[in-house]
Parts: C-alpha cells; structure tokens; sequence
C-alpha cells in the first residue's frame, strides 16, 4: 500500500516507521526543511524521536502534495490546532479515494470542533466512512521501541476499520476497532487535560490519593461530555479513554504531565511553553473542554479549575481546596 503520513514529529514518524516495516511505501511529510535535512543526514531527529533511526526506504519530502498524491491512505498527524491549515493545502481531487487515518488528539479551539468535522468541513464531498480516527495509550517513545503496545480505531465504516487494522497491526501494535468516532476522538482529547492536572499534583506533592481521586473523577467528567455530545459512555473505559489516560497522567513520556508538574513547583504556564518545541495538546484543549463544558451545561468542574489555573493563574492549592469542599453527592448521578 502506498501511504502519506502528514506530519513529522515524534508520532508520525514512529508512524511512518512502523508502517514501511508492514511492508508499505511510505513517503513522511515535514513543514520543516531543517526536520528533514537532519533526517536525511543522520537518519533519526534530535529533537523529536533522539535515538530512533528511520529506514532509509522512507521517503521524505517537504512538498505536502507529493506526500498526498496518489496515496492509498493518509495518516494525518499534525496536532490538531495546525490541522486545518495543513489540510487546507491538500485539493480534494488529490486525496481521491484515500482512506483517512487522524492520529492528533485535540479539539479545534477556535470552532470546538473534533478533527472529524474539521475534516468533514473542508472535505464534504469525501464519504465520511473514508475517515478514522486512531487513538489509545501510545507514546511514540515505547512504540519506536516496538513496546506491546494496544489502540483502537474509529470509523463509521466497517471495511475502513478492518483495512485500518490490517495496515497498522504488528506483533508489538494491535488495534481494536469501533464505531464511536466521537467518543474516540473525544477521549483522546479531553485526558491531557486531566493530565496536566495530574502532572500538578505530582509537582506540588499533593500525594497519590490526590492524584487517583483526580484521574477518577477526571474520567467521569470525560463520559459526562462525552454523553452530552453523543458518544457510547462505555468508549470512555476503553482503551482511548481510561487506557489514554492511565498512560498520559502517569508517564515520563507525557508532555501534558510534564506541564503541569512544572506548573506545580510553581512555574508559568507561557515560561513553560516557550520552552518546549514539541506541543502540549492539553493547553488549548483546556479551553475547548471549558467552553464546551459550559455551552452543553455539563458540570466539569476539575476541567473549570483546570482552567483557571492555567489562563487566570489561579494557585492550584487553592483550585484543590475549592474541588474538595463542594457539597456531598452520589459517585454515581
């Protein structure tokens, strides 16, 4: 098969490698000639996958329209702010009948809306059953390694799903299928946010019972928001809900986490980022979920905390106190 991966930062180009070890053409697009310079010169990227050499039988190219044209499939991961702007550069008549893999997690800030739409808006006439969405706990670090590694992929199209499955299934990567587009894609966005709530937990010591209590009742705003918009609540103990989020609020590898642990030691959030050149999805999701949360009136209150910590510099002891001393209620309503 012959496959265009649209974006070169650590997940497509694990992405990318993974997919030329199955067997296929792969051609790895990059915004960044110094990206792909390095690539072509040492065969790994120092900034973004440190140690991880990509095969050779790679192509790489700096033109987004030779990584798309002609292509069988196209592996869309860009973060999801820049995903329209970089999809905008790619006419419908090139993508043809490709099938559309996203892999970012986020929702568009300015619009609230999922890749999905974002793609359904600028493509309107592609059928929707040539879109997928594959999420799951997944860092890029432990699958370059080729770690046991499961996700899951979405669509609403069965022989999408299962072509999916197909590409990217490996003894080390396997991949579960639904049909919950949106709870998938909800899922993989809104647990950065919980996230860097739990990366503040551990940089200001508030302990493990803080932290748990803050992933647990983190997954039940998840489901929440994700009801009220339309998804399967059952997607949100799955492996792009539950999984993702055990993944990204525990790991070394997690940039959201990461965040709010400097955040925690009591750092600013514009200091942080000017820091980083690899993104942090949960920043703007933070504001997404916040604004969803208050036009479909669901109650997520660790997502509005989250928010003010972050946005109006509220101190994140203060934001726990205000958690802890709301009034009692059932776990489960």
């Amino acid at each position: 098969m012959t496959i265009g991966v649209l974006g070169a930062g650590s997940w497509g180009m694990t992405l990318a490698s993974l997919l030329q070890q199955n067997g296929n053409d792969v051609t790895l697009w990059s915004f960044s000639k110094e990206d792909i310079d390095e690539i072509r010169s040492t065969g790994m990227s120092s900034t973004y996958l440190p140690g991880i050499h990509l095969s050779k039988k790679i192509h790489l190219t700096g033109d987004i329209l030779e990584a798309a044209r002609g292509k069988s499939m196209l592996v869309l991961s860009s973060p999801s702010q820049f995903m329209r702007p970089v999809m905008r550069q790619v006419p419908a008549e090139i993508i043809g009948d490709a099938v559309l893999v996203n892999v970012a997690k986020g929702i568009e800030k300015t619009t609230l809306k999922r890749m999905s739409e974002v793609i359904v808006e600028l493509f309107p006439n592609i059928p929707q059953g040539h879109y997928s969405v594959l999420s799951g706990p997944s860092h890029a670090e432990e699958v370059s390694l080729q770690k046991a590694t499961s996700v899951v992929v979405a669509s609403t199209d069965a022989q999408t799903s299962a072509r999916v499955q197909e590409t990217f299934m490996t003894p080390y990567f396997r991949v579960y299928s639904t049909i919950d587009v949106a709870g998938v894609e909800l899922g993989g966005s809104l647990k950065n946010v919980i996230s860097i709530g739990a990366g503040i937990c551990d940089g200001a010591a508030f302990g493990d019972n803080t932290k748990a209590a803050l992933i647990t009742r983190g997954i039940a705003e998840m489901r929440r928001l994700g009801t009220a918009l339309g998804s399967d609540p059952h997607t949100f103990a799955g492996l792009s809900g539950l999984g993702d989020l055990i993944v990204t609020t525990m790991s070394r590898h997690s940039r959201n986490r990461a965040v709010g642990e400097q955040i925690g030691k009591g750092r600013k959030l514009q200091e942080i980022l000017d820091g980083m050149k690899m993104v942090a999805e949960g920043v703007d999701t933070t504001r997404s979920a916040h604004a969803l949360a208050r036009a479909t009136n669901v109650e997520m209150h660790i997502t509005h905390q989250m928010h003010k910590i972050l946005f109006e510099d509220k101190n994140p002891m203060e934001a726990m106190l205000e958690l802890m001393s709301r009034q009692a209620k059932d776990e489960v309503w």
